[in-house]
């Protein structure tokens, strides 16, 4: 379970992706994007430059102009091998010159522009030097929701990370935990990860005992004992698409409050999970989850949002979280991962990955909510 058996994304796929993005940044009264390396591009076009560099490389995508992708002439080789270069132009530059009168000349002079939110300050300001009738916001702010509807294949990738991330979890569950570093149980996670097909590892959570009152804890030196409840927090890129998934396990028998606040947080989760239909606002999940905890009487120790979005990213639009009023749509993937978080004592949280159906949603993580018992 390696490698993926999915046919790779076209050419009319990448295309398609910038026809769509340049019809929302007209809807969104913007002059175009301008998409600098970094998951946007990746989805754009299916380049990432060989490495990070000083250098400017972007798209420029106008409603109603070709693609344009601007790169350094000693990158420009590899730019043309990429899946989508057959769906846009290249216009390359050479050290020496000014790669910002390149870039002007494909821009309106007075126009507003989406920009990639890591486009580096250097690039943007070199720009404004170049255009100073132009202004900027970023993509987050501009089209939250551009990468936010999945295709079907889109899903399938999806799908496949998050049955990649349970191969895991079914797998850390029988190895020793008491005595142990989180730190080493971390690594089995990771490697866990990479065994089931994750190019990528982003992030391994090992939040034992007091330290499980953290929600991003990640790994530390503690050694994990007898009694304590584990919260596990993990995923990835698998095939470019994300994988996060989060459950809460026992080393020993739990106490009877330790059962208590699992099985609320898991009626919490199941809570924001059954809210999941189209047309909904984002916020009614969180909304429904937390309404749980808090009639419990846990309210003050749900400290986070109840989810975020994932894909390319495995954190990205959009958010579900209080006033966060964005309808649901068919193809959106999201975490539900309500949490309880006892300072000093312990932590407890259940995530999934969920994707909105036509009536629904579906989960894409489907092991053991129940209280799981580690040795």
């Amino acid at each position: 379970m390696t490698g993926s058996t999915l046919a790779p994304f076209t050419a009319d796929d990448y295309r398609a992706r910038m026809d769509r993005a340049a019809r929302a940044a007209a809807d969104a009264g913007l002059a175009g994007l301008l998409v600098a390396p970094g998951p946007d591009l990746v989805w754009l076009t299916g380049y990432a430059p060989p490495a990070a560099t000083e250098r400017l490389t972007l798209l420029v995508l106008a409603p109603g102009r070709a693609p344009v992708l601007v790169v350094p002439t000693l990158e420009a080789a590899d730019a043309a091998k990429a899946a989508g270069a057959s769906a846009l132009s290249l216009r390359d530059w050479t050290d020496g010159k000014d790669p910002y009168a390149a870039t002007a000349a494909l821009l309106d002079v007075d126009g507003r522009f989406g920009i990639s939110d890591n486009a580096w300050a250097m690039h943007l300001l070199g720009l404004q030097r170049a255009l100073p009738g132009t202004t900027y916001a970023s993509l987050t702010e501009a089209l939250p929701m551009l990468r936010a509807v999945k295709d079907a294949a889109e899903l399938e990738l999806m799908a496949a990370a998050g049955a990649a991330a349970d191969a895991t979890f079914e797998e850390i569950r029988k190895v020793p935990f008491a005595g142990r570093r989180e730190s080493e149980v971390g690594a089995d996670l990771a490697e866990l990860l990479r065994r089931f097909g994750h190019s990528q590892v982003d992030f391994t959570i090992v939040a034992s005992g007091p330290n499980g009152a953290d929600p991003h804890h990640e790994v530390g030196d503690r050694v994990i004992e007898r009694g304590d409840m584990v919260v596990l927090d993990f995923g990835g890129l698998k095939d470019g698409y994300g994988s996060d998934t989060s459950r809460t396990v026992h080393v020993g028998e739990p106490t009877d409050e330790e059962r208590r606040v699992h099985d609320l947080v898991r009626e919490a989760q199941e809570a924001g999970f059954r809210a999941v239909r189209p047309g909904v606002a984002c916020q009614e999940v969180d909304r429904a989850a937390r309404a749980v905890i808090e009639d419990a009487g846990y309210g003050e120790y749900f400290i986070h949002r109840t989810g975020h979005g994932i894909g390319v990213t495995t954190h990205e639009p959009p958010y579900m979280i209080e006033g966060e009023l964005q309808p649901l749509v068919p193809g959106m993937c999201f975490s539900v991962e309500p949490g309880v978080y006892l300072p000093g004592r312990f932590g407890v949280r259940i995530e999934d990955i969920v994707t909105v159906t036509a009536n629904g949603g579906r989960r894409l993580n489907d092991t053991d909510r129940e209280m799981v018992i580690v040795d």
